[in-house]
């Protein structure tokens, strides 16, 4: 990125009227969250940098030289957070912020639902420590909307937890194309406020962004020569064959598909060869991309490349990714859309400045134990 989230321990000149919040990362990503919140910074207020870390070197990379920008800094730290020992990060300053979109993969309607019992389940409970232990005040935490399928169990626990470490949350159900976003991208998100603090938190109203235009072929056009990750990716002449027989917002499953480019399979996923629609926005950008998995553009045969992904994602276009190709993709479909974590993180801030803005109810508070939540 041209600028970088600003670091906490840069020395320069402070307006004593802005607060100053230093934010801390579990489970960091390559810096959605990062670049959301330095969009977000205004004359109510701003976040800084102050540490990360993730288990994944190439997301580290991504993340210390685009927000700090500086690949070597040792404030991004690549650790597995169930081995970290958090005073590794308490030395490297306090927060008053922490983020953390821990992994989602047990909880995602896509996969083997394991919850809790999955090895990624638990990992949200490190979360709770890292504010047991640092007491910022507030948070953020992200997950997908298919960690309420249990009927909410698994919300109520997680909910409690969070409430027992000393926050009144406000749980709410983003849906990101109603805020600019060019995707349809719908995670639960948390934000919590300590509860000795006098601050109340809103869920930002979608209305005021209705005329965004969020529309795919918007979103990837003009994209300049000297952005990084453009490589495209290789398709055999039967992928391309098959494309070509499949219209925008289709799918391998169209109906005079040829017999020679059918695909045989009891489970008829909707992903599977899918082609975007250039004026509605792309559903959901993941990390896969095997088996058809790939997004595949409205008019092209071919599947976008990494810059195109991103740029559903809403990154700018001089955020560079480090890694392969692979690598790059799963780092991009893992993020948070920079544009979708601006809009919250600008309410965190009005919020704690004590302006108003438009907001609905949260969608989530029902599943908040009531015994708790004081």
């Amino acid at each position: 990125m041209t600028m970088q989230m600003e670091d906490s321990r840069a020395t320069h000149p402070q307006d004593a009227s802005v607060k100053t919040f230093r934010m801390g990362e579990l489970f960091s990503g390559p810096g959605g969250l990062g670049v959301g919140a330095h969009l977000a910074s205004n004359e109510h207020g701003k976040i800084v940098h102050q540490w990360a870390t993730d288990y994944d070197e190439d997301t580290c990379r991504t993340y210390a030289s685009n927000i700090v920008g500086d690949e070597a800094t040792r404030s991004v730290v690549h650790a597995d957070i169930r081995k970290l020992d958090y005073e590794e990060l308490a030395k490297l300053g306090d927060i008053d912020g922490l983020s953390f979109g821990f992994p989602c993969n047990d909880f995602s309607l896509v996969g083997e639902r394991k919850g809790f019992e999955g090895e990624f389940g638990p990992l949200y409970t490190y979360g709770i420590k890292a504010l047991e232990r640092f007491q910022p005040e507030w948070f953020l935490a992200e997950n997908v909307g298919g960690i309420r399928a249990d009927g909410g169990a698994t919300l109520r626990q997680i909910f409690g937890d969070m409430v027992d470490a000393g926050y009144r949350i406000f749980p709410h159900y983003y849906k990101f194309e109603q805020y600019g976003v060019p995707q349809a991208r719908h995670r639960m998100i948390v934000v919590g406020i300590r509860k000795d603090l006098d601050v109340e938190y809103k869920v930002p109203d979608p209305a005021q962004f209705a005329q965004a235009d969020v529309s795919a072929g918007t979103a990837l056009a003009n994209i300049p020569a000297w952005a990084a990750n453009q490589e495209l990716t290789r398709q055999s002449p039967t992928v391309v064959e098959r494309l070509t027989h499949i219209p925008a917002g289709g799918n391998a499953w169209v109906a005079d598909m040829p017999e020679h480019l059918k695909i045989n399979t009891r489970t008829k996923l909707s992903s599977i060869y899918r082609r975007l629609s250039s004026d509605k926005p792309s559903y959901t950008v993941t990390g896969s991309g095997g088996g058809g998995t790939h997004i595949y553009h409205w008019a092209e045969p071919r599947a976008l490349t990494n810059r195109e992904r991103a740029r559903l994602q809403t990154f700018p276009d001089d955020f560079a990714f480090k890694g392969n190709k692979e690598s790059v993709r799963k780092q991009i479909g893992m993020a948070v859309p920079p544009l979708g974590a601006k809009v919250i993180f600008e309410a965190i801030l009005n919020s704690f400045a004590g302006v108003d803005y438009p907001h609905v109810e949260a969608s989530l508070v029902k599943y908040i134990p009531q015994s708790t939540q004081a």
